[in-house]
């Protein structure tokens, strides 16, 4: 069986008959099953090797479904699905008894997003049950931006993945959390801070870590290569005995005898969509380093940013 299609149908069987699939989405591809059972749901943390303690995202495909699985929605936040979904923003509400615990970790909130992907919203369609679907790769590790991603690290495990096509945003959603009537953002992600503040017409709190998350993503280590990475302010800091290094770079801001650019017009949406592919692209090299700078503090620069700390942090062994 070649695991690896574009039929939509095979994989809509595939998750009917409880299995696990790659499925892409806008952001990354995720590693989705049924969300309401949790027999299906514990298959996915241990193909994954995820720990219980980090929730997962249910994603959905309309609206309607909302009614089973969550029992309000705060007015903030309707405001912000009505102009961001589909897309990559995800939502912490209250959840209903249909959500198994193991979903949410044991917490009271759910995180729901619906993807902009038209092959994950025919697959979400065509079911009756949403799907849990954190990123599609082992945890801690690069996330997936491609099928062939999924396929090289998760093969073993997976009947069907879904091939997409590249994702158009390449880092994760965006999540948000009202509490007090005050939005906070949980994890920085496709949709900007400032799209968000636009929306709403007022500022937003954001808090980003946890040793014991709330939502899916906010563990401090991370979305990290295999081969150390090191978080560098310009050129003169990469030092003489290197060895052979790679540079990850934005509009050619570092050289080294291997390099990944990620956008040479610094485009930060074009950044956001490689810098996952050039984490993985970096691991495939022959380096005993490699050495990355954070991008302008600004849009998806912020989303990035905070990956790329976080994937220094594990890399350090922190």
């Amino acid at each position: 069986m070649q695991k690896i299609t574009t039929d939509i149908s095979a994989a809509v069987k595939a998750l009917n008959r409880d299995e696990v699939i790659g499925l892409p989405t806008e952001t990354v591809y995720g590693l989705a099953g049924n969300a309401l059972k949790s027999e299906v749901v514990s298959k996915i943390f241990a193909v994954k090797n995820r720990p219980f303690f980090d929730p997962l995202i249910v994603h959905i495909g309309e609206i309607s479904q909302l009614s089973e699985l969550v029992s309000a929605i705060d007015p903030q936040l309707q405001k912000l699905m009505n102009a961001f979904w589909p897309g990559p923003l995800t939502v912490l509400l209250p959840r209903t008894n249909k959500i198994p615990d193991l979903v949410t970790s044991g917490l009271p909130k759910v995180a729901v997003r619906m993807p902009a992907h038209p092959m994950a919203l025919a697959v979400l369609r065509q079911l009756n049950f949403p799907l849990a679907a954190p990123s599609a790769n082992p945890f801690g590790y690069v996330s997936p931006t491609s099928a062939v991603h999924v396929q090289d690290q998760l093969e073993d495990q997976l009947n069907v993945i879904l091939d997409g096509g590249d994702c158009a945003v390449g880092v994760e959603s965006t999540i948000v959390d009202c509490r007090n009537n005050i939005v906070h953002v949980l994890r920085l992600g496709g949709i900007s801070i400032e799209e968000i503040e636009e929306c709403l017409g007022e500022k937003v709190e954001v808090e980003l870590s946890s040793s014991r998350p709330a939502a899916p993503g906010m563990l401090d280590q991370h979305y990290s290569p295999m081969k150390p990475l090191h978080l560098i302010e310009n050129q003169n800091q990469i030092p003489a005995t290197a060895g052979l290094y790679g540079v990850i770079s934005f509009g050619a801001n570092l050289t080294g005898p291997i390099q990944f650019e990620l956008s040479e017009s610094r485009d930060l949406i074009e950044a956001a969509s490689r810098l996952f592919a050039g984490l993985r692209y970096m691991d495939q090299q022959p380096v005993q380093a490699i050495y990355i700078s954070l991008l302008p503090e600004q849009e998806l620069g912020r989303a990035m940013n905070d990956r790329i700390r976080r994937a220094v942090i594990k890399s350090k062994g922190i």
